[in-house]
């Protein structure tokens, strides 16, 4: 039975998907670089040591990514999300406690294990049941919580540490996003669009309401490594975020030079703000029949000027690289947010979770290595080309988007 009379649901779960995001991004994505700092201030651990850890980190969690549409299946959502949560507070309470690099290590198998479970899959995993015709509106908002996780939690993180210590931070960190997580994950998250009687979108009748992208009834997708959709997105997501991640990890400290130490964390919260800015005009403006996987091209495009005007203005105006940051936070939210909305695209309703669960997993294992690899070229070459390789893998990211148009069409259509 539908109950058209009571107020849509869905706009409920992105408010607390968004909260779970503010949390997942605030301690398992921005908070290993402050962790790294803070443990090579006090344990007098190398910098190498600790960012072997965070790679550990991120592969665990690429590990786990693959597998969440299953433990949803099996566990259901509000209880994955809940115990993620455990094992991600466990994690950095683990870490704050290291007195060893094995200790350090083992913790990170806790944190990489429990941030995925709060991050791009799971954020999507929310909001699928609820949206279709107005999914990417919904997905933007859900995925700004990941920068303002960093907005918060950055700061948040270096303060408390510096009054109370990392213990107590991470205790009291981790502790009030358990709460948080339970409260949310009980209330809001057990409640679906059939139990409360209403369609996605909060429209009625779906048939008409509702985008279909794919021939109703059409087959899940057997071998995805044989399947050029699958294949071409995959690969420029995992190329673009790698860009973007080797990118980041170093922006800062590559603009110190010119803008001073307060002039490059003003231009790094800059870029957060554009980020959000960007991710939100596409997921409310972009139009319904838009190919996505151009509309991700065009974002990676603005990403390369926003290269071209840092490495131009190494030598030039100041002014240039604050435009350079800012192009560059555009296509920062996109990068994640836009992937999972071409899969809605491209696949059928029951290879919608499987799939992107897959190509986070193979993101999150690729971009894993970016700041080392982007450090080593930094150090052997020259500043310069941490630009230039930027550039070129976001070219080949939008190659790849490309190559792969209308690719499901002709896997539809058995061609």
């Amino acid at each position: 039975m539908t109950n058209n009379s009571a107020p849509f649901y869905g706009w409920r779960v992105v408010a607390a998907a968004f909260i779970v995001a503010v949390f997942g991004w605030g301690l398992g994505f921005y908070g290993p670089p402050v962790y790294l700092d803070t443990l090579v201030r006090t344990r007098g651990w190398s910098v190498a040591t600790v960012s072997g850890a965070i790679t550990v980190h991120f592969l665990i969690g690429a590990v786990i990514i693959t597998n969440l549409p299953r433990l949803h299946r099996h566990f259901g959502l509000p209880l994955v999300t809940v115990a993620g949560a455990i094992l991600l507070a466990l994690g950095v309470l683990g870490w704050a406690t290291a007195r060893t690099p094995w200790h350090l290590y083992g913790a990170t198998i806790l944190s990489g294990a429990g941030w995925p479970t709060l991050g791009a899959a799971a954020v999507n995993a929310i909001i699928s049941p609820w949206f279709v015709r107005k999914r990417p509106a919904a997905l933007s908002t859900a995925y700004n919580g990941a920068s303002i996780g960093g907005v918060i939690f950055s700061p948040l993180w270096v303060a408390l540490i510096e009054q109370a210590g990392f213990v107590t931070a991470a205790a009291i960190i981790g502790g009030f996003m358990v709460l948080a997580i339970i409260i949310i994950a009980f209330t809001v998250l057990q409640k679906t669009p059939d139990n409360l009687g209403q369609y996605p979108d909060g429209e009625t009748p779906p048939e008409e309401s509702l985008i279909h992208t794919l021939p109703a009834g059409a087959a899940p997708v057997g071998a995805l490594s044989q399947d050029w959709a699958f294949l071409t997105l995959s690969f420029g997501m995992a190329v673009a975020l790698f860009a973007q991640i080797g990118l980041l990890a170093h922006l800062v400290s590559l603009l110190v030079p010119r803008l001073g130490v307060q002039g490059a964390g003003l231009a790094a919260g800059l870029s957060t703000a554009a980020a959000i800015g960007g991710r939100q005009c596409v997921g409310w403006f972009m139009p319904a029949n838009a190919d996505r996987r151009v509309i991700a091209s065009l974002s990676l495009f603005v990403q390369m000027l926003g290269c071209l005007c840092l490495l131009v203005a190494m030598s030039g105006p100041e002014f240039g690289m604050i435009i350079g940051v800012v192009m560059i936070g555009l296509g920062i939210g996109n990068a994640t947010s836009l992937p999972p909305l071409i899969v809605q695209i491209e696949f059928s309703k029951g290879d919608t979770a499987r799939v992107v669960a897959l190509i986070v997993a193979i993101s999150q294992a690729t971009y894993a290595f970016a700041p080392a690899s982007f450090g080593f070229i930094r150090q052997s070459l020259s500043e310069q080309t941490v630009y230039l390789l930027a550039m070129s893998l976001q070219l080949v990211s939008i190659v790849a988007y490309m190559a792969g148009r209308r690719a499901y069409l002709r896997r539809i259509e058995g061609k």
